[in-house]
């Protein structure tokens, strides 16, 4: 299973990003192979439509998991539409953040948050 996580840094102990469409980067992690490939993310500098573009290139990567701090209404419908599953967290280190779901403590997403309109958050 692939899992992507939105992340202030390239490693597992930096934190998760609470922002998805503007975090900096996105980890995939694949539980199967145990590699985990880093995204710069193609929405963190768009204008608008952030959201969308991160969301279309988690799908372009086959993910089943996205661990964030909350999505937007474009992105939640993209990622809801795909069949990928969303998790809230803190902006706890991802190696915790990564425990916690495979301990099934993180609540699934099921509906989006306040959408942002271009600008800086």
């Amino acid at each position: 299973m692939k899992i992507a996580i939105s992340a202030t840094g390239k490693t597992i102990e930096n934190l998760l990003d609470m922002r998805f469409g503007r975090c900096k980067y996105f980890q995939i992690h694949d539980t199967e192979s145990g590699e985990i490939k880093i995204l710069d993310n193609k929405g963190q500098n768009a204008s608008g439509g952030a959201g969308i573009a991160a969301s279309n290139q988690l799908i372009e990567e086959k993910v089943e998991v996205i661990i964030t701090g909350n999505l937007g209404p474009n992105a939640f419908e993209i990622i809801e539409k795909a069949g990928i599953k969303a998790y809230k967290c803190r902006n706890i280190a991802i190696s915790l953040a990564l425990d916690k779901y495979k301990n099934g403590e993180l609540e699934e997403i099921k509906m989006s948050g306040p959408a942002h309109h271009g600008g800086s958050h």
